[in-house]
């Protein structure tokens, strides 16, 4: 969608893209000027595969201040962002057969990685009237003996859910019955959180022995570009996953690094003014799509998406008599008659939805929701 829209711009046509999961703002300044200091002091050459030690030691730091997590750095892996760190675990732990245990909907690279992982996804639906939230009883009716992997993200892309202390742990106590089962966190969008502090499913002792985090620096601190992500694991997981990396793509980029550093080290300031502008932008978009017949929202607890159910509109007809057949065919359509650029939510795990990232400016937000809607108004 994203280059489908982009497409369209060279054209000429004003296209409004809510459609790409990624800051409006830029790295903040610190940030910036640690990566010229790093570059003046000479970080131009291969860094050690699993990270620069002090870069380890700041994100063991930050675990233990934040979180109040307690590891070692050398059980922390920095990768070529946090996409890259979800795919060594997956192939560092995924034999063929094994079954990776998914909620939807999800992030739509996570069960491409289990399929070259030659795994098997195993997904338990939810839906907006649930909060795109799994139950214990729904986690313990998808194991099965080929369970090797659960793998979730919360805050979630695309639904901007958070698992709340108490619902972790009623999944917890599923796991603490099946100790051969692993659990990715994807908590990459931890600080975009509107709702008390983040929780991490790795604050359980029972089962933090078998807990992935994975995070990084990309939307926290709006540093798509920068790539760089890292885990948190057992020893045993992060030096498989170090071995593994060492014949890919061996350490991440030096400069990306040290500016990370400086990133944690530096405090929370410009992440929490990005955070109140998303509160404020989640509002706005939150009061417009509910004002949409038709549509059904949620108002989502963190991230920066909406994920509203628009399968009212399936099988009615735009103005050349195309019948609109699902998600897919509705982003077009608002892409080529409202030229505004979303995300079928089939390419998620769910077909009645559609993806809208609000990380845009206000008055953006705002004409593109009023063009959804009139778009949305001419279908018959």
């Amino acid at each position: 969608m994203t280059k489908l829209g982009r497409e369209l711009a060279s054209q000429g046509i004003n296209v409004i893209s809510l459609s790409v999961g990624e800051p409006d703002f830029n790295t903040p300044e610190h940030v910036k000027e640690a990566a010229k200091v790093a570059l003046d002091e000479n970080y131009t050459r291969y860094s050690p595969v699993p990270g620069y030690p002090d870069l380890r030691q700041a994100i063991v730091n930050k675990l233990k201040k934040e979180n109040n997590l307690d590891y070692d750095v050398s059980q922390i892996v920095v990768s070529t962002g946090a996409k890259q760190s979800l795919s060594n675990v997956i192939l560092t732990l995924i034999n063929p057969g094994d079954e990776v245990i998914i909620p939807t909907p999800y992030w739509v690279s996570y069960s491409e990685m289990v399929v070259l992982a030659e795994g098997k996804s195993v997904f338990i639906d939810t839906d907006i009237d649930s909060n795109f939230k799994i139950t214990a009883e729904q986690l313990a009716a998808a194991i099965t003996p080929k369970s090797k992997i659960f793998m979730f993200s919360s805050p979630c892309n695309p639904t901007g859910s958070v698992y709340t202390k108490d619902e972790l742990e009623a999944l917890v106590k599923v796991f603490e019955k099946h100790p051969d089962i692993y659990i990715i966190s994807d908590e990459i969008y931890e600080h975009i959180n509107f709702v008390d502090q983040h929780e991490s499913i790795a604050q359980f002792d029972s089962i933090k022995d078998r807990v992935i985090i994975v995070n990084g620096f990309s939307k926290a601190f709006a540093m798509t570009g920068w790539r760089l992500g890292y885990i948190a694991a057992n020893k045993e997981i992060a030096a498989a996953n170090d071995k593994l990396q060492g014949q890919t793509t061996s350490g991440t980029c030096s400069i990306s690094q040290r500016a990370g550093i400086v990133a944690y080290e530096q405090g929370l300031e410009t992440v929490n003014v990005m955070k109140e502008a998303f509160a404020r932008r989640r509002q706005l978009v939150y009061d417009l799509l509910n004002a949409i017949p038709g549509v059904k929202t949620n108002l989502p607890d963190g991230a920066f998406y909406f994920f509203p159910e628009i399968s009212s509109f399936f099988g009615k007809k735009d103005a050349d008599g195309n019948v609109i057949k699902d998600s897919s065919d509705l982003a077009l359509y608002l892409l080529n008659v409202g030229h505004v650029a979303t995300v079928g939510g089939d390419s998620f795990g769910n077909n009645n939805y559609i993806r809208l990232s609000y990380a845009a400016s206000d008055d953006s937000l705002k004409e593109a929701l009023r063009r959804i809607k009139e778009a949305l108004g001419k279908l018959s």
